[in-house]
């Protein structure tokens, strides 16, 4: 049997890596990419743009392209969010409409990775920038392939980390923010409650929970690639990066959690005088990004309806995230004293 065709978008990013690791030996993957070459020897790469309905490719080489494309996976974003809610919706409302607009013309599945945190839409006064805007680019997103009439399944990941493994990741992440922060001493306060569940999933997990939709040939629905009930807390996750960091030779000061409703009451108004506008700028950021991945909520999963449920456990993902912290200090932060 013939492999099938995938068109791949985002294959530089962080899940796009782990898209190709895991699907590349049983499909042949071209990758539509911008500028950053993939410079992998199992994809062939064809440069391109989301923005333009012809995907830059011109009208001969969109319609021999779908000629080819048996599987849509489109998994390109912009994902910075220290862009504006204008540049966030080009990128990532407007450019799937146009991969839409691709499958159609190939009469392919589409597979759309958006995010977990599609479960928790911001206040309208957090979405002009930042995490707010970004989820609210990857609601419209859905809202078009929901409304597109194609087949078509949607996957949620929640706060993607690095392998499983070995912790490596394409790019470091907002995740990692909290990680240096932590690892430096330089956040004495982190506005979350300890008991709040952190949802944080390995970048192999996913490929693999998308694998296996693309191989089971399911073409609908939506499914939320998380940890879900078995997510460790916040205050865990934190216990963690100091235990690891504690190997490495390094001694931070452990932060003190509190509740965000707190850190604004409280703690925000006595810091108005008292730290520079920089530092309080990078608080209020971090401050935005902690509400956006810690809920007292848990976010639903789907991993035991796709069959995984025995790679989904508590112990196994406070694991992951702490060969994810491992490899950031090993990268970023080595070692200053020979580790016990």
């Amino acid at each position: 049997m013939s492999k099938p065709t995938l068109l791949l978008t985002g294959a530089t990013g962080v899940l796009g890596r782990a898209f190709v690791e895991e699907l590349a030996e049983d499909h042949r993957v071209i990758a539509l990419r911008h500028r950053a070459p993939v410079d992998d020897p199992r994809v062939t790469e064809l440069q391109g743009t989301l923005d333009d309905p012809l995907l830059g490719l011109g009208a001969e080489g969109f319609h021999d392209l779908a000629r080819r494309v048996d599987l849509v996976l489109h998994s390109g974003a912009r994902t910075a969010w220290n862009t504006s809610r204008e540049t966030l919706f080009a990128a990532n409302t407007t450019g799937t409409a146009h991969m839409l607009g691709f499958a159609e013309a190939a009469g392919a599945p589409f597979y759309y990775v958006s995010t977990a945190f599609v479960a928790r839409p911001q206040e309208e006064e957090r979405t002009a920038s930042g995490p707010g805007a970004y989820v609210a680019s990857k609601i419209a997103a859905e809202r078009l392939v929901r409304e597109s009439g194609l087949a078509a399944a949607i996957v949620r990941p929640s706060v993607v980390g690095g392998d499983s493994r070995t912790g490596r990741i394409a790019a470091f992440q907002g995740m990692h923010q909290v990680i240096a922060g932590c690892v430096h001493g330089t956040i004495p306060v982190v506005p979350a409650a300890p008991g709040s569940p952190f949802d944080h999933i390995p970048q192999d997990l996913v490929a693999r929970g998308v694998g296996k939709l693309l191989r089971d040939g399911v073409t609908s629905g939506e499914y939320w690639l998380t940890g879900g009930p078995a997510s460790p807390t916040v205050g865990e996750h934190i216990d963690a990066i100091l235990r690891v960091a504690g190997r490495f030779g390094h001694r931070p000061p452990p932060p003190r959690l509190m509740p965000a409703e707190a850190v604004n009451r409280l703690l925000l108004p006595m810091m108005q005088d008292v730290i520079p506008r920089s530092l309080r700028r990078r608080f209020a950021g971090f401050e935005d990004l902690m509400l956006l991945f810690q809920s007292s909520a848990r976010l639903e999963s789907s991993f035991g309806a796709l069959g995984m449920a025995d790679e989904l456990t508590h112990d196994a993902l406070l694991g992951s995230f702490e060969k994810s912290v491992a490899y950031w200090i090993a990268t970023k932060a080595p070692a200053v004293e020979s580790a016990a």
